[in-house]
C-alpha cells in the first residue's frame, strides 16, 4: 500500500504531508504514528503539516464511512474517541511550533487538525467549511472549542449551524488563519515560517505553548504563577544567555534550542 502520510526532515523542520484529502482509518493511524514519533524526536524543532493537490484535508473519507455505517453505525462512530481524539491531542501536545500549509480545501476534521496547530498559512482561493451538520453530525476534533476561542461564540455558532463554505480571505479576517498567499507560494511561505521557528529559542516557544494552552481556563493567579516558574527556568537556558549577549554586542542571536 502506498504511504498516505509522509515525513521529511531538514534543518530542524519535519514536514508531514497528507497524500490524500480524505482521512481513512489507515491514514488516521499512520498520521498518529508520525505525530507521536515527532514528539519523541529531539532533533525536530518545528513541524510543517500540509497536503497535496487541490485539498489540504476534507476530514473523514465518506466512502469508507458509509461502508462502516452499513455494517455497524455505533461502532463506526467510535472512531471519534478511539482515533480522532488521540490524534488531535498528539498534534496539539507537540512541544515545538506547528505550522500548517493549507494548500486547498479544508473541511470538517481537516479544519479541526489545522486549528490544533499554532500558525496557519492558506492559499488564496482555498475553501473552508465546518461540514459536520451538513451530514447530520455534531463537531469533533475539538473544532467547536477552537472556533469559540478563535472567533467567539456568535461566529462559531454560525459556522457550525450553517456549514456554508467560506474563503481563505474570510478565514484571515476572522483570525482562523494567519497569512493568505498565492497558491503557488503556500509551500514556500509555510516552509520559511517553519524554518524561522526551527532556528528560534525552542524552550521559549515550548513555554509560550504551555501558557497559551492553560490561560483560557486558569485563574489569573494560576497564570501568573506559571509564568513566573517558566521564566525562572528559561532564564537559565543557553538561548537566553546568548540572546542577552547578542543584544549587548549588537548582533543577531544564534539559538541552539537549549
Amino acid at each position: 500500500m502506498p504511504e498516505t502520510v509522509t515525513r521529511e526532515d531538514a534543518d530542524g523542520v519535519a514536514t508531514v504531508t497528507l497524500q490524500q484529502p480524505g482521512l481513512t482509518r489507515a491514514m488516521r493511524r499512520e498520521l498518529l504514528d508520525v505525530v507521536r514519533g515527532l514528539a519523541d524526536d529531539e532533533s525536530v524543532r518545528a513541524v510543517l503539516l500540509t497536503g497535496t493537490g487541490r485539498a489540504f484535508c476534507v476530514g473523514q473519507d465518506l466512502a469508507e464511512h458509509v461502508e462502516s455505517l452499513r455494517g455497524d453505525a455505533a461502532t463506526s462512530l467510535s472512531v471519534v474517541e478511539d482515533e480522532y481524539n488521540p490524534l488531535v491531542l498528539a498534534l496539539a501536545g507537540l512541544r515545538v511550533p506547528v505550522v500548517v500549509g493549507i494548500n486547498g480545501a479544508c473541511a470538517g476534521a481537516g479544519l479541526g487538525l489545522a486549528m490544533a496547530a499554532d500558525l496557519r498559512v492558506a492559499a488564496a482561493g482555498a475553501k473552508f467549511t465546518t461540514a459536520f451538520t451538513g451530514i447530520g453530525l455534531s463537531s469533533d476534533s475539538a473544532l467547536a472549542a477552537r472556533l469559540v476561542h478563535s472567533v467567539g461564540v456568535g461566529r462559531a455558532t454560525e459556522l457550525l449551524l450553517l456549514p456554508d463554505p467560506f474563503p481563505a480571505e474570510s478565514a484571515l479576517q476572522w483570525g482562523l488563519v494567519h497569512r493568505v498567499v498565492d497558491p503557488a507560494e503556500v509551500g514556500g511561505e509555510a516552509r520559511a515560517l517553519a524554518e524561522r521557528l526551527a532556528g528560534g529559542p525552542t524552550a521559549a516557544y515550548r513555554a509560550v505553548k504551555t501558557v497559551l494552552a492553560t490561560a483560557p481556563t486558569d485563574t489569573l493567579e494560576d497564570t501568573l504563577a506559571l509564568e513566573a516558574r517558566l521564566q525562572t527556568q528559561l532564564g537559565q537556558t543557553a538561548d537566553h544567555s546568548e540572546a542577552v549577549e547578542a543584544f549587548l554586542a549588537k548582533r543577531p542571536p544564534q539559538f541552539t534550542g537549549s
